[in-house]
C-alpha cells in the first residue's frame, strides 16, 4: 500500500512542468511586520529560494500569485529568478487558463503550492496541488500531497526536490553549484 502511494506521489510530480506559489504563508512564514511608517516586512526561506532557482535551472517556471501585494515580494522573485509574479488577484483561478497558455502546460502539468482559503480554489484545478504542513484544514483536504516542512521553512525546497528527484533532474541541479 505505501509503495503505491509513494510511487502515485512521483507519477504527479514527474508531470510538473509550471509551479505555482502562493505567498505569504507558503514562501513566508505568514508573519507580516508592519513599521511605523506602514511598510511591511516578510520572511522568506533561503532554503526555498534556492530550490526555485534550482527548478529553473532545469527548465522548470515558477510563478508567484499573491491575494496581497507587497513591494517585498518582487526583489524577492527576482533573486530566485522566477517567470512571473501575479499580484492583488482574487480569485486567483481567473489568471489559471492564460498561465496555460503562456506556459503551454496543462492543468495536469502544473503543481500549486498553498496555504489558507484565498487558495481553494487553485488547489482544486491543477494536477498536483500541495498543501504546506501548517495548512488550513480545508487546504490539507485538497491537497494530494502535504509537506513535512511548515510554510517560510523549507516547505517550498522540499517539493522542488521531490519534483527534481522524480523527473531525475537532480543531479543536473546539483551539478550547477559541483564545480
Amino acid at each position: 500500500m505505501a509503495n503505491a502511494i509513494v510511487e502515485s506521489l512521483r507519477e504527479k510530480a514527474r508531470k510538473v512542468k509550471l509551479l505555482l506559489l502562493d505567498v505569504d504563508g507558503v514562501l513566508t512564514d505568514g508573519r507580516i511586520i508592519y513599521d511605523s511608517l506602514g511598510r511591511d516586512t516578510r520572511f522568506f526561506d533561503v532554503h526555498d529560494g534556492m530550490g526555485v532557482h534550482l527548478l529553473g535551472k532545469t527548465g522548470i517556471k515558477t510563478v508567484l500569485i499573491t491575494a496581497k501585494g507587497s513591494k517585498a515580494i518582487n526583489p524577492r522573485a527576482h533573486d530566485m529568478q522566477v517567470s512571473e509574479v501575479i499580484e492583488d488577484i482574487s480569485p486567483k483561478s481567473a489568471v489559471l487558463g492564460g498561465l496555460m497558455e503562456k506556459y503551454k502546460v496543462t492543468a495536469e502539468e502544473i503543481c500549486f503550492m498553498g496555504d489558507d482559503l484565498v487558495d481553494l480554489c487553485l488547489m482544486r484545478r491543477v494536477g498536483f496541488p500541495v498543501a504546506v504542513f501548517n495548512a488550513s484544514p480545508e487546504i490539507k483536504q485538497a491537497a494530494f500531497y502535504i509537506t513535512i516542512k511548515a510554510g517560510g521553512r523549507g516547505a517550498v525546497r522540499e517539493v522542488v526536490e521531490l519534483i527534481l528527484k522524480s523527473q531525475n533532474k537532480w543531479q543536473e541541479a546539483v551539478a550547477y553549484y559541483d564545480v
